[in-house]
């Protein structure tokens, strides 16, 4: 089995977003991170992204509220950095905290800077099939492992496992774009091992430590596991058992050093895509 390596895939981001920055006459295109609370999971993102940010040679802010911020102060320092005429992308880190209307600040967030895909905008035009919105990134670093390995997905079977909107929903309308047959399979799915052993391509996007394993995996299936999982010994995990699919899987994504590595390189590449452009207007 071919371990898809997020490496390699995010050095030739890295060439791609080079090149944009080439037209930008030496503007650098800043970032805003935006994180409420001390999650583990959003400030190890948040270094992870801010380290990509740097080594592309972008700018990046974070900005840091207390977990018990209420609705109505955090909408009014959140529309501050929106309204920021300095900052080209903000990434908002979810879930929030209960006490913000998570929905409000969706419709809030200005299209042009929404690097992850989350305003309602950006939604209907990836659900549209425009190519002008921003697509999640998780979403769209699938799509780019899949390309950067010359991995065919028009015509082929893809199954994904999972139908979140950070994932599964608008992964399968980036795949449907690229004329993928595409099957999303969910806790309602029937027969859910067969279902995935049917897939060319199996995309694992549960949320559950090792829930995928070789019963659910056909010969020669090219598996992309999304999952970002802790184990009972504290080891970072994904959502397939990686060990039980080696020899049943022709390529499969690892964890970590797979998509998540890729995920970043996307967010840098929407940054100066949304940085340029601003410049236009």
């Amino acid at each position: 089995m071919q371990v898809l390596k997020g490496a390699q895939v995010s050095a030739g981001i890295k060439e791609e977003v080079q090149e944009q920055l080439k037209r930008l006459d030496g503007y650098v295109p800043k970032l805003a991170i935006v994180r409420v609370g001390e999650n583990p999971d959003d400030m190890s993102y948040e270094r992870g992204a801010m380290k990509k940010m740097d080594s592309f040679g972008l700018g990046v802010q974070s900005y840091v509220f207390a977990g018990d911020i209420s609705d109505s102060e955090f909408k009014a320092e959140f529309a501050k950095i929106n309204d920021d005429k300095e900052i080209d992308g903000i990434l908002l880190l979810r879930p929030l905290p209960k006490q913000i209307k998570e929905a409000d600040i969706e419709k809030m967030i200005d299209p042009g800077k929404d690097l992850d895909g989350i305003s309602p905008v950006n939604i209907a035009k990836v659900f549209a099939g425009d190519s002008t919105g921003f697509a999640p990134c998780t979403a769209e670093a699938v799509v780019e492992v899949l390309k950067a390995n010359e991995i065919p997905v028009s015509g082929k079977r893809v199954t994904i496992v999972g139908r979140s909107m950070v994932v599964g929903k608008p992964l399968a309308m980036l795949m449907l774009k690229e004329n993928a047959t595409v099957t999303v399979c969910h806790t309602k799915t029937k027969d859910l091992p067969g279902t995935c052993k049917n897939a060319e391509i199996l995309v694992a996007a549960a949320g559950r430590a090792r829930m995928l394993d070789g019963n659910f995996v056909g010969r020669d299936a090219v598996v992309i596991d999304v999952g970002i999982n802790v184990d009972e010994d504290g080891k970072l995990c994904g959502d397939v058992d990686f060990e039980s699919i080696q020899d049943l899987a022709s390529m499969a994504t690892p964890v970590p050093g797979g998509v998540g590595a890729v995920t970043t390189a996307v967010l840098a590449k929407h940054l100066v895509r949304a940085a340029e452009a601003r410049q236009k207007f």
